[in-house]
């Protein structure tokens, strides 16, 4: 399995992420000439060599003419859809990320993602770089993209909306779910483009370099030299990972010596009604030799925060403990199974080069043993003949289960949109994100932003 490791002690952007991937391998002019496809005139992506921090990296920079034009959600889909130097994989991962930028602005502007348009300026920049690291990821053939907890900076930013906070609402927006790191720099570390790169193609974080074999390293550069560290995004790429899929969730326990069972098992349901992973108690001796209960609980990022307020109201204890760990998991689907019983709800689980299994659901099962009246186990049993010989039959292909790494998540869109929308929100891209807009002539502007 092929791995890439975003290393992001500055942060993300989408031109650092872009000089990045070139640093590490991927062919520089392979990405111009599917730029070049787009058909957008007068811009072109120059690559260069800079120190940073004292340190090397390469740093792009985007030539483009001026322009004052807006475009929307459905025109950059059409530019990209209708370019014949991408192929269908490089055109689905830059449509995801555009579609993650347009839901994360139309959820803070109150608006659906075909009312937002795009500036001119901030959108060829966005276009270049996305495409280009569509185009990178898939020339390096990346099977699982890891990243480290995100560092967003701190301070102010002026945008077209005014004086925002960093985070800036659409980035903030974007980073739902994702680790953070506190990192007090007065920039913008993260982009709303690299925010949506993180969004869009990572599939999980750690921040531990991951079990690999480093093949290249790339250094993306930011434009600007920061006093505090270098504004060098990192990229290893290698081999190693398990077959089997992975990926990270909490940890959270208590101990508990003061809580009745009732209170306890209340709280056990909850949990898991409010999406806890998987919840579970452990007979532990306390001190003064009480006997006491460890209650454990598994959840995803996005559920932390309430987990702990359900353990904190439900139990009354005055503290917890949380890790971050990893798991490894075998990849799953839903599925029926047809049986002489009717259709058997239940999962399929696989990992690479094994035969897949299959779980039926308890309460398929226990309705089938009521109805037939006969032992559950029998009916498993059951299940399980029914289901090796749909194997046997080829009714059920294990190749049509296998894990898709080419990174076209689940984001479908319909991108067919009316261009005579009266768009209410002029966004502007145009952050302090420390990079510099080459527009090939003087236009009286002083750009300084990353992307």
């Amino acid at each position: 399995m092929r791995i890439a490791y975003l290393d992001c002690p500055a942060g993300i952007a989408g031109d650092m992420t872009l000089a990045a991937l070139i640093d590490a391998g991927a062919s520089a002019d392979t990405i111009r000439r599917g730029i070049q496809s787009l058909g957008l005139k007068g811009v072109r992506l120059h690559i260069d060599k800079v120190m940073r921090g004292g340190f090397r990296a390469v740093h792009v920079r985007v030539e483009h003419p001026e322009q004052h034009a807006h475009r929307h959600l459905s025109d950059i889909t059409q530019l990209i859809t209708d370019a014949d130097g991408l192929t269908d994989t490089q055109k689905t991962i830059a449509l995801n990320i555009f579609a993650a930028i347009a839901e994360a602005e139309a959820t803070v502007h109150g608006t659906t993602p075909d009312r937002i348009h795009f500036h001119e300026v901030g959108a060829i920049d966005s276009i270049v770089d996305v495409v280009g690291v569509a185009i990178g990821f898939d020339l390096l053939k990346i099977d699982e993209i890891i990243c480290s907890p995100v560092p967003t900076g701190c301070g102010t930013v002026r945008i077209a909306h005014g004086e925002c906070a960093v985070p800036t609402p659409g980035t903030a927006e974007l980073l739902k779910g994702v680790p953070l790191a506190q990192v007090d720099i007065a920039a913008e570390l993260t982009t709303p483009t690299g925010a949506a790169i993180v969004k869009s193609l990572v599939d999980r974080f750690s921040a531990a370099v991951p079990a690999m074999t480093i093949e290249s390293i790339g250094h993306g550069a930011g434009t600007r030299d920061l006093k505090e560290r270098a504004n060098i995004l990192r990229l290893l790429v290698g081999t190693g990972g398990s077959p089997a899929g992975s990926d990270q969730v909490w940890l959270l326990e208590t101990s508990l010596d003061d809580v009745s069972g009732e209170l306890i098992g209340y709280a056990k349901e909850m949990l898991l009604e409010r999406g806890a992973l998987d919840v579970y108690t452990t007979a532990i001796q306390m001190k003064k030799n009480r006997p006491g209960v460890l209650l454990s609980v598994l959840c995803s990022q996005e559920k932390l925060d309430e987990i702990e307020t359900i353990l904190f109201q439900e139990t009354g204890t005055f503290g917890l403990r949380k890790q971050l760990v990893q798991r490894s998991v075998r990849f799953r689907d839903e599925m029926g199974l047809d049986s002489d019983w009717g259709e058997i709800k239940g999962k399929v689980g696989w990992r690479e080069g094994e035969p897949a299994l299959f779980k039926p659901e308890f309460e398929s099962c226990a309705r089938i043993a009521r109805e037939q009246r006969i032992p559950l186990r029998d009916v498993y049993r059951a299940v399980e003949l029914w289901f090796r010989q749909a194997q046997e039959d080829g009714q059920f292909d294990d190749e049509e289960h296998g894990h898709d790494h080419d990174h076209s998540h689940d984001h479908s869109h319909d991108h067919d949109h009316d261009h005579s929308h009266d768009c209410d929100h002029d966004h502007d891209h145009s952050h302090d994100h420390g990079h510099d807009h080459d527009h090939g002539h003087d236009c009286g502007h002083d750009h300084d932003h990353d992307r």
